[in-house]
C-alpha cells in the first residue's frame, strides 16, 4: 500500500492542495496510482519526483519549463539530452540570480559596518 496524500504532504511539507495541483497541471514526474476505492497512493519515488519539482519551482523554474521536464521525465528514456539542456539552462539562471543576491547582500553587510562603526560597535 502506497503513502496518502497527507503522509506525503507532511513528508514533503507540501499542502495537499498543492499535491493536487501538481498532479492536475502535469507537473508530477510519475503518474499517481490509485487504490480501487479512487484515492492516491504515492510510491517513495513519487516522493522524490515532488521534492525535485518543489525545488525546480523554489528556484524559480517557470510552470511550462517544469511542465515539459516533467513530460519528458514520464516519456521515458531517450530524450536525457533534452532534460539536461533544460535543467542547464535553468541553473544558468539561478546562478546569475545567485551572484546577484550575493551582490545586494554585501552591500548590506558594508551599510551594517559603516553604522557599526559610527556607533562603536564594530
Amino acid at each position: 500500500m502506497g503513502l496518502t496524500i497527507a503522509e506525503v504532504a507532511e513528508r514533503t511539507g507540501l499542502s495537499a492542495h498543492t499535491l493536487r495541483y501538481y498532479e492536475r497541471d502535469g507537473l508530477m514526474l510519475h503518474d499517481v496510482d490509485r487504490s480501487p476505492s479512487g484515492r492516491r497512493e504515492y510510491s517513495d519515488q513519487d516522493v522524490t519526483g515532488i521534492l525535485m519539482v518543489a525545488r525546480l519551482r523554489a528556484t524559480g523554474m517557470p510552470v511550462r519549463e517544469v511542465r515539459r521536464y516533467a513530460e519528458l521525465v514520464r516519456a521515458g528514456n531517450g530524450n536525457e539530452r533534452e532534460r539536461l539542456a533544460l535543467l542547464e539552462a535553468h541553473r544558468e539562471r539561478v546562478l546569475a540570480q545567485l551572484a546577484e543576491v550575493t551582490e545586494n547582500l554585501n552591500a548590506v553587510e558594508t551599510k551594517i559596518e559603516l553604522y557599526r562603526s559610527l556607533l562603536g560597535d564594530g
